[in-house]
């Protein structure tokens, strides 16, 4: 279902509006006391244990990283229909702004629900945290609504309306790090799988993998990769930790950091990215309704 003219009609009436909320939204992020809440993972060894002598962390390497992601993509598209989770990031912006810690209830359908793993890819979100964001609601479907993001805002301005903005568009992208349609785990590992590639046979990365690595309530791998200096380009990292779970063959979160000021070596490593995964409950029918504004449970205008 497409936007109607008057919801279309809206869109032209309000780009000043959302502009200059855009602005200030842009000049909060751009402040030096947003709190980088993401640190690299300090891993504690559990009491000995006289049965299990077998070493926590080992030497691994790119590719046999590459082949734990491609072992869940292969599985996701075998099996993986939908999921809701509790989704947390922090990243920084394309223009090197970090932005808040932002925490959100995901729904998501996903494009391996049919046999050519082409399915059109839904979408909601409603966001929990920060504060100025809570409770604002997005679904965006690569087949609903002319491909626009459904959006309610919560400021007392523009929460009296639905709001349809391009993904790809400035207002939509103002701050962000990626577009909503490159959401979800899945996104996550093919990320992954390309970059990866970029680095399969660099001598100066470096990759562990450490069993037992408790995430969310579950016994999972912690793979970090870390770079002997820098490698240029966009996606360039010191650090950067992956959190496996074996069993379910899914990657949970993805996290990565920059390299240290050199005028200041001993401060904390300069977070690039993080994206969590918490809560995931896989396959459970989500339903046309659950991407429909109309939905009595949401609260789109």
């Amino acid at each position: 279902m497409a936007p109607s003219k008057s919801r279309r009609g809206w869109v032209l009436l309000i780009p000043a509006l959302l502009v200059g909320t855009v602005a200030v939204a842009s000049v909060m992020r751009g402040k030096p006391d947003v709190r980088q809440d993401v640190a690299p993972t300090i891993m504690q060894e559990p009491a000995d244990d006289a049965m299990d002598q077998t070493p926590r962390t080992r030497q691994s390497s790119i590719a046999e990283v590459l082949e734990l992601a491609d072992q869940a993509l292969a599985s996701m598209d075998d099996s993986l229909q939908d999921y809701t989770a509790r989704f947390i990031k922090q990243d920084r912006s394309e223009s090197g702004v970090l932005n808040e810690r932002s925490e959100m209830e995901v729904k998501i359908q996903t494009r391996h629900r049919n046999e050519t793993n082409d399915a059109p890819i839904r979408i909601y979100l409603k966001f929990l945290a920060p504060e100025a964001a809570t409770g604002r609601e997005v679904i965006w479907g690569k087949d609903l609504y002319d491909g626009q993001m459904a959006v309610h805002e919560v400021t007392v301005l523009l929460s009296w309306k639905t709001l349809w903005l391009d993904p790809t568009g400035m207002l939509a992208m103002a701050g962000q790090r990626y577009p909503i349609y490159e959401i979800g785990i899945t996104g996550l590992v093919e990320k992954l799988i390309e970059r990866g590639q970029k680095d399969l046979d660099n001598p100066d990365v470096t990759v562990t993998i450490t069993r037992d690595h408790e995430f969310d309530g579950r016994m999972c791998d912690l793979i970090k990769a870390q770079r002997s200096q820098p490698g240029g380009g966009e996606d360039d990292f010191s650090l950067a930790e992956i959190v496996y779970d074996r069993e379910r063959l899914l990657i949970l979160s993805y996290r990565s950091f920059g390299w240290p000021d050199p005028d200041a070596p001993d401060d904390q490593l300069p977070l690039v990215e993080s994206y969590e995964y918490r809560d995931l409950k896989t396959n459970v029918g989500l339903t046309d309704k659950d991407f429909d504004i109309t939905n009595e449970s949401y609260t789109f205008p």
